[in-house]
């Protein structure tokens, strides 16, 4: 039996994050160059997002780039901006077919101009899709991003539009990238490290994390679904006793 046949549907995490960690040593490994990695990474992501899709999982948050990255050498990061545009390209029509919504979470400004506008193209394209909603965090910082959602509710705290005493996590939370998303209930890290790496900070408060070894490269759904099913036996208590949920 597989590990998709042993998950409970009706117990399945609303909202997967992952960390897709690992294309670099991965191509290094084989003797090749990062970039190599980053292109066979893309076939992780289209394994992994259709697995979700027919797992029924709604919402599926991929750390693609963040705001570090941009500290890598220019040749590593021109040649991902290239295969981010390239993908959406040849990925449209499937994300289509499969009903996916794209989304986009980061300081999308930072992006390459044709990269942008891509992005939002697709992000365009899908919007009235109505299954797994696929976000890629781009130029993505959550320190940043709770940074952002301070001084935005201090301007409105300034303007007289909010007052203190409403400032509720709620409020708070509507003012992150993610305030159009539930918060993830497992959060997926390859590669075997065993960071945040900045990401999601305040979403993932709650969240179950899952690590493997696996490089990202070679992460399928049925690792995916192996995750899934970790996730299943796991007892989510939420500060309350075992006797309490249970």
């Amino acid at each position: 039996m597989g590990y998709k046949d042993q998950i409970d549907l009706l117990r399945l995490p609303q909202h997967v994050a992952i960390i897709m960690d690992g294309n670099g040593r991965w191509a290094k490994g084989k003797g090749k160059l990062r970039v190599f990695g980053h292109h066979n990474g893309v076939l992780s992501v289209r394994d992994v997002v259709e697995g979700a899709g027919e797992l029924g999982i709604k919402y599926l948050t991929l750390y693609t780039f963040s705001a570090e990255n941009w500290n890598r050498p220019s040749f590593e990061v021109t040649a991902i901006m290239e295969l981010l545009v390239s993908t959406i390209n040849k990925e449209i029509k499937q994300l289509m077919k499969n009903n996916v919504k794209l989304n986009a979470i980061g300081d999308l400004a930072q992006l390459p101009g044709k990269c942008y506008k891509e992005l939002t193209g697709a992000i365009e394209k899908t919007s009235a899709n109505t299954g797994l909603v696929l976000t890629l965090a781009l130029s993505y910082s959550s320190r940043r991003e709770l940074m952002q959602a301070a001084k935005g509710i201090a301007e409105q705290v300034k303007a007289g539009t909010l007052n203190t005493e409403d400032i509720t996590e709620d409020v708070f939370a509507q003012n992150l990238y993610t305030h159009n998303l539930p918060d993830p209930e497992l959060l997926i890290r390859t590669s075997g490290e065993f960071r945040i790496s900045n990401y999601l900070l305040w979403q993932i408060a709650y969240a179950e994390l899952y690590f493997t070894d696996k490089l990202w490269p070679d992460f399928r759904r049925e690792d995916f679904y192996e995750a899934i099913l970790d996730y299943q036996k796991r007892e989510r208590r939420f500060g309350m006793t075992s006797e309490q949920v249970n």
